[in-house]
């Protein structure tokens, strides 16, 4: 590994420091979820919050060291740019968000909601990425923020791992964009549960992070991003986030569209919650895979879906 490794004590302190909104989030186990599953699942709910996703956690541990007189700068799909706006507003610092002229309509109005303000370009998010990355270069004191390649997100993220410690859990199935979320929980993990299996779900029609996981380099530059699971369509994988992917995570896995969206009716159906695809693949890797067994539990990571999603 050639990345400095996360500091789980960072970890610890941003599970007492990150706003309480996004804290102690509600972690359970359904009985007709299971029974659907057939296996116990615990899910672990990070949607009831100001911006409708776990990215608060991260966003926030980042923006308590930004320096002042400074603004950020980032690219997302509109649930890091809603964090990112939402913590940067907390605190008085200028966002500017970067997402792809196809981002989620929603998605864009909440950012622009919170405070931030919103340049629409390129054909996909890592387009809008490079042209968030040219803003920052033309001028001072704009400070460029890329959720996956820094720490402080990660460790933010990694908040969810200190929760989810006291279920002794075997197998934690976790949604995987740019790995933010993943890192945390696995370096939080395999310090204090070496034993508990971290398993990265993705999009089969975005399988960049999986493939780089792998060391499949060489199909990388076929590799696209198409699929409803917006939040983790990701093309170009950060090489930060892979290397600590890497080190701490167990197994990788791909679900398809037909299984994503069966996922987000069973859940629709048995918990009663309007999630966004990426939040479900957790659940669709238990209907696809056969994962090992034990006691489980995946993050339902948001719920800022597409006006059309559940059409019909």
């Amino acid at each position: 590994m050639t990345t400095k490794p996360l500091s789980v004590q960072h970890i610890e302190e941003a599970s007492r420091t990150i706003d309480p909104v996004f804290r102690d989030t509600a972690q359970f186990s359904d009985e007709v979820l299971s029974r659907e599953l057939g296996r116990d699942i615990v899910v672990k709910v990070e949607t009831l919050n100001p911006i409708r996703s776990f990215k608060g956690r991260g966003a926030g541990y980042f923006i308590q060291q930004v320096p002042a007189g400074h603004h950020v700068v980032c690219a997302s799909a509109g649930n890091f740019g809603q964090a990112i706006a939402y913590a940067g507003r907390q605190r008085d610092v200028p966002v500017r968000v970067y997402a792809a002229t196809n981002a989620n309509p929603m998605k864009v109005e909440r950012m622009r909601l919170l405070g931030a303000d919103v340049v629409q370009v390129g054909d996909d998010f890592d387009a809008a990425k490079d042209a968030a990355r040219a803003y920052v270069a033309e001028g001072d004191g704009r400070l460029f923020v890329e959720d996956g390649k820094e720490p402080r997100i990660s460790e933010g993220a990694g908040s969810i791992a200190v929760e989810l410690a006291p279920l002794d859990l075997d197998v934690v199935l976790v949604p995987v964009g740019n790995g933010a979320l993943i890192t945390g929980i696995a370096r939080w993990l395999k310090e204090h549960s070496p034993r508990t299996r971290v398993v990265g779900v993705c999009a089969a029609g975005a399988p960049a992070m999986v493939l780089s996981w792998r060391g499949e380099t060489e199909r990388l530059s076929a590799a696209t991003a198409q699929t409803m699971a917006d939040g983790i369509a990701v093309r170009v994988p950060i090489p930060e986030a892979v290397d600590w992917m890497r080190a701490d995570v167990d197994d990788m896995l791909l679900v398809d569209e037909e299984h994503i969206m069966t996922a987000l009716r069973m859940v629709r159906d048995t918990l009663g919650l309007l999630l966004e695809p990426a939040a479900v693949v957790g659940i669709a890797a238990l209907l696809q895979h056969s994962v090992p067994s034990g006691a489980t539990a995946t993050i339902l990571t948001g719920s800022n879906f597409s006006a059309d999603l559940f059409a019909g």
